[in-house]
């Protein structure tokens, strides 16, 4: 008998131990070039992870397009519909994680914002090589930095046929692909 709860006791501490490293929150993003799969880092980035999946979850970026692609820097989306309309908004700006430790290293996502530290809301730009003058410089303000708040696990051939796009000016758009590239959805995968 004392075998069997030993047993016992020995499974629900591993499954005890599982759900507390349980793995970091997935997404997959289709995009009208490829699938994208991006980890989200919650315990570095956790109002940023929150807002963004709140973003994911109500379906948002569902239809919106990487509206601004800069060749070895970044590709940016997740505001814009295809004919360059700003979708509606449905929350407030969010404080800026950018102090977190994480760099804006090749494959990062982080968010995108105005001169505003805390501006951000819903558009973000994946990193297409190291940009370390997006990071954030303590004691500087001019320097705060853009919260990366995850990284692409699959699909970066993706990411880097979007970041060869020819582009154009649409309006008062620059580095708009001349070609609309859609992101067709964001959902949970985990």
């Amino acid at each position: 008998m004392n075998k069997l709860i030993l047993i016992f006791i020995s499974i629900f501490l591993l499954f005890s131990a599982g759900i507390l490293l349980a793995a970091n929150p997935k997404v997959l993003m289709k995009t009208s070039k490829g699938d994208i799969i991006i980890e989200l880092y919650p315990d570095k980035a956790p109002i940023t992870v929150k807002n963004f999946l709140a973003y994911v979850d109500d379906k948002f970026y569902d239809g919106t397009i990487f509206h601004r692609v800069i060749k070895g820097f970044m590709i940016q989306g997740g505001g814009l519909t295809p004919d360059m309309k700003t979708k509606s908004e449905k929350r407030p700006p969010i404080k800026n994680e950018a102090s977190n430790g994480l760099k804006n290293l090749r494959g990062t996502i982080s968010m995108a914002r105005t001169a505003d530290i805390d501006s951000a809301t819903c558009q973000f730009f994946i990193n297409l090589v190291d940009n370390p003058f997006l990071d954030h410089v303590p004691n500087d303000p001019a320097h705060f930095g853009y919260a990366v708040f995850g990284k692409v696990i699959k699909g970066m051939e993706v990411v880097d046929a979007i970041g060869a796009s020819p582009t154009t000016v649409k309006g008062m758009y620059r580095d708009v692909p001349v070609e609309p590239i859609i992101i067709i959805s964001v959902s949970r995968i985990q």
